[in-house]
């Protein structure tokens, strides 16, 4: 047998030797125990000792060859045992394959939580004395593909999802050899359990009623029943697709950006009344007392012709606002706008700033998909509720 004699599970201590760090054993005992493992395997394979004439004898020793392999504590160069058919193959590398996966995936993790290619190569670099190239790294990324459309294609007929929040972010994207501006669409649901979840993206041209209503339509495809109520900003073209594929949901124009609208055709000095009076028109609770607020800040400014562009778009925007208050008042706060994807473009917004423009629209989907994932993976195993019962 083996010139090396240990009197331990050789799987057991196998292990242990890949689930520690550099503190609990050197890269010098990991090289040891791994070709003592692959020379005790070869010796099963064979059935006989060296030299030894047996009937038993299946294979001959023909010595070895090296091989590096790359492990969290660091790259192995070790002596894999050969025979003579060739009929001998180690598991070794094939059964703790998973440990080159963690490798892997802690480089998807860096990737996809913002760490940019240059500080990833360096991370490689330390962990195994080795650094890879762009491409490398791109090459470890599709690894995230199938999980990725595997979720953005879900079916979305196994829940109802009473409240729809939609929005539109841009990127910036090489195509062509030009950079191009690029939409993100996203939508996320509120299903009967009152909990958040992700319902899909979409990266295509700029915002249009055409590229909304293509992003509408593949919702549902997927299954998804028309919300009670639609939450998102003003824009001309997502309204009108909301209007078309969505015929019968209400829709809720986003209080925050529709003050925002207001404000900013008002007079910037001597209006902190004014902009008080504003504000209580949408937090009231019923729309009777959202009327009687609005006819409050009307008749506070109706003399001065400052106000008469807010007065405006107060009028022209004002129902659509106040759609939240027909829905139970412990759900009004995150009705009335559209905050809570906001945090979550903000989230995409923090990582994509390392990038600064994707190489193509793969790598916009794959980075985008994963993070969107991730946010909705935590939306899911919370076992606190978004709306409150």
């Amino acid at each position: 047998m083996t010139q090396l004699k240990f009197n331990l599970d050789m799987d057991e201590l196998t292990e242990q030797i890949l689930n520690s760090n550099l503190n609990a054993a050197t890269k010098g005992l990991a090289v040891a125990i791994f070709n003592a493992y692959m020379e005790a395997e070869r010796d099963a394979h064979v059935q006989a000792k060296t030299r030894e004439r047996s009937e038993e004898r299946q294979d001959m020793r023909n010595g070895y060859y090296e091989r590096d392999y790359t492990l969290p504590v660091g790259r192995l160069r070790l002596r894999v045992p050969r025979t003579r058919s060739g009929a001998f193959s180690t598991g070794l590398f094939e059964k703790y394959q998973r440990m080159d996966q963690s490798l892997v995936l802690s480089l998807v993790e860096s990737v996809v939580s913002g760490v940019s290619t240059r500080k990833v190569t360096k991370i490689v670099e330390a962990l195994c004395g080795e650094s890879v190239s762009k491409s490398f790294i791109s090459d470890i990324m599709k690894r995230l593909d199938p999980e990725i459309e595997a979720f953005r294609t879900r079916p979305l007929n196994l829940k109802q999802y009473r409240y729809l929040y939609v929005d539109a972010m841009y990127i910036k994207v090489r195509e062509n050899h030009r950079v191009v501006s690029k939409a993100v669409y996203i939508a996320q649901g509120i299903n009967e359990g009152n909990f958040r979840e992700v319902l899909g993206f979409m990266v295509s041209e700029e915002e249009s009623e055409q590229a909304w209503t293509a992003f509408f339509q593949d919702l549902r495809h997927r299954g998804l029943t028309l919300p009670k109520l639609i939450i998102s900003d003003a824009h001309a073209g997502l309204k009108a697709a909301i209007r078309k594929e969505f015929v019968g949901s209400a829709w809720q124009r986003c209080t925050f950006h529709f003050t925002t609208n207001i404000t900013h055709a008002m007079p910037r000095k001597d209006s902190t009344e004014q902009r008080r009076l504003l504000k209580r028109i949408f937090n009231a609770e019923t729309p009777q007392h959202a009327k009687s607020c609005k006819a409050e800040f009307e008749a506070f400014v109706a003399d001065d012709p400052k106000y008469e562009k807010a007065l405006d778009i107060l009028d022209a925007g004002f129902e659509d606002a106040i759609q939240f208050m027909m829905e139970p008042q412990a759900h009004h706060v995150s009705l009335k706008t559209s905050n809570s994807l906001e945090r979550i473009n903000r989230e995409i917004r923090r990582r994509e700033k390392v990038i600064g423009i994707f190489p193509n629209i793969d790598s916009a989907l794959r980075l985008i998909g994963s993070i969107l994932l991730d946010c909705h993976e935590v939306m899911t195993a919370t076992n606190r509720k978004f709306l409150k019962d």
